[in-house]
């Protein structure tokens, strides 16, 4: 349980980045600190979620591009990940969007990024 909330943690932090960073294109918005505090880690469980349940699968079915690209086709897969984070947000009713493809690029890389310097740095329950 601890790690899970580590893991979560980690990655709103990593959202938090990226959010401040291309600011105009990815919005993260609400009337509060403490709310957009809590969309972020609504945010970020979505994510979580995402990339514990479709990423998976969308890596087995891509695993030749894998291999084709040299690891390259990550950048795209990750991408993916965050625009359906932002289509599941907005379909929960969380504020919180990405603009764009090339946005959600330069995202997923930033993300994976902050997600692991966060994880080195922080805790976790092993």
């Amino acid at each position: 349980m601890k790690n899970f909330v580590v893991k979560t943690l980690a990655n709103a932090g990593a959202l938090a980045v990226a959010v401040w960073i291309l600011q105009p294109d990815i919005t993260l918005t609400g009337d509060s600190t403490a709310n957009k505090v809590w969309t972020l880690v609504l945010v970020a469980l979505v994510f979580g979620l995402v990339n514990f349940l479709v990423k998976p699968v969308v890596k087995l079915l891509t695993f030749p591009l894998f291999i084709l690209t040299l690891g390259l086709i990550t950048l795209v897969v990750n991408a993916l990940m965050l625009l359906l984070t932002s289509w599941l947000s907005d379909q929960l009713g969380l504020s919180f969007h990405v603009d764009g493809f090339w946005t959600a690029v330069l995202g997923g890389l930033i993300i994976s990024v902050v997600s692991w310097a966060l994880n080195v740095v922080l805790p976790d329950g092993d």
